[in-house]
């Protein structure tokens, strides 16, 4: 019988597999590589997001760790609480996000939105096929649109790192240990869903 991991998931309903098993590494096994066709996986889940008119108006950057220089240079772009333990990441990627409407040039209100559900689809297709994927708002958005020539119109917003977690039994920092050993939590459904008005609790 496989054992989970503390950070699985105990749902009150059940839930698909990959949902409940997804969780964010601290801690990213080095001396692992994502295998290319795992990755081209994840971003195929990615490319079949939902989107408002079907805009797309996502982007992404991506630097895979055996390419030292662009790994470096991506690495770089995250805060330093960030790149401590992403360096130990297979795979980084920089969200980008584009501001308007290619329909019409009007701003595209849900465009963070509808980024978040590209991202949405990628961490659960990773943890479908054992991928561990831990995403990021620390991210100097300046430096990456710099160093990067990101175009007028578009920004950066958020970071991604995919790879494998490290074993719990080679994590020798207790503070990290006791950090991915410590079990998921989430409010009930019935503290956020709300019916009649605002803050009154839905009969569910």
């Amino acid at each position: 019988m496989t054992t989970r991991h503390p950070k699985h998931a105990t749902p009150d309903q059940p839930i698909l597999e990959p949902i409940a098993a997804r969780w964010s590494p601290y801690a990213y096994d080095a001396t692992r590589t994502l295998e290319p066709e795992k990755l081209r996986i994840c971003l195929e889940a990615l490319r079949w997001a939902a989107s408002s008119y079907n805009e797309q108006p996502w982007s992404y950057l991506i630097a895979r760790r055996e390419d030292e220089a662009a790994f470096k240079t991506m690495l770089g772009c995250l805060w330093e609480g960030n790149q401590v333990w992403a360096q130990n990441a297979s795979v980084l990627m920089i969200s980008v996000v584009q501001r308007a409407f290619k329909l019409n040039g009007k701003p595209n209100r849900v465009a963070e939105h509808d980024l978040g559900l590209a991202a949405g689809n990628l961490v659960i297709q990773a943890a479908a096929i054992g991928v561990d994927v831990h995403q990021m708002a620390g991210v100097d958005l300046g430096k990456a649109k710099q160093t990067y020539a990101i175009p007028d119109g578009y920004d950066a917003h958020t970071a991604i790192a995919l790879g494998y977690a490290a074993p719990l039994e080679a994590i020798t920092d207790p503070k990290l240990r006791t950090g991915e050993e410590t079990p998921r939590t989430r409010k009930k459904v019935e503290e956020f869903m709300f019916a009649g008005k605002w803050g009154q609790r839905a009969s569910l």
